[in-house]
């Protein structure tokens, strides 16, 4: 695909790129992609269920993405069918400005466009947004922030334990139930009850991340 100025200025003006279908098999393009998108400046967002609460070089999995969490890019990594279930998922979803929406080649379905040009949202499809990336020279400031997870304790006791870790920190996979997983900008916008219990937490003066990083242990 040829530059398109539009398109150009929508990837740069945005500061996340969430990618459905990012999971731990790192000979799959959805995982490298994190890495390959990240070093020119976004904050990537990996989703995928199955993996969720692990990471992929320090960037966390997410399940889904959760009321209140704003879109601006997604790409999708995902057979047509799963392709279409998503879009139908994201079109249910209550969000103030629709995202574009990036099929990558193999993902395309035609319904799933029809309902998104329909829909009035913005889509590209047979092109890889990281090689367009790549061709144009697309870089912009680095996003980086630090992420969070709550899980189950492994002792059975039905207590919960959250963590904070680091920009990049890498961590091995959880053994026991993911209760919530997100980085700082989830925890700011997301309306789970996880981020926003860790909210209310917050003492006078406090910073989100400040309190994140009391609360953990």
């Amino acid at each position: 695909m040829d530059a398109s100025p539009a398109l150009t200025s929508a990837l740069l003006n945005a500061s996340s790129i969430h990618v459905f279908g990012a999971g731990l098999n790192a000979e799959r393009t959805s995982h490298t992609a994190v890495p390959e998108l990240r070093k020119r400046g976004w904050r990537v967002v990996p989703v995928h269920p199955r993996d969720a609460g692990a990471c992929i070089d320090g960037v966390p999995i997410r399940g889904s993405v959760e009321a209140g969490t704003p879109l601006e890019v997604v790409v999708l990594f995902l057979a047509p069918e799963r392709a279409r279930a998503q879009v139908r998922r994201l079109l249910l979803t209550p969000l103030e400005t629709p995202p574009l929406v990036w099929f990558q080649p193999g993902a395309e379905d035609d319904v799933a466009l029809d309902w998104l040009e329909n829909a009035g949202w913005k889509t590209v499809h047979a092109d890889c947004i990281v090689l367009y990336s790549e061709r144009h020279n697309l870089l912009r400031e680095p996003v980086n922030v630090p992420w969070y997870r709550q899980v189950a304790d492994e002792d059975g006791s039905q207590c919960s334990v959250w963590t904070a870790l680091e920009v990049d920190e890498h961590v091995a996979p959880p053994t026991t139930e993911v209760e919530w997983v997100g980085d700082l900008v989830d925890l700011e916008t997301s309306t789970a009850s996880v981020p926003a219990y860790i909210r209310s937490l917050r003492m006078e003066n406090e910073s989100l991340e400040a309190c994140a990083l009391r609360l953990s242990r």
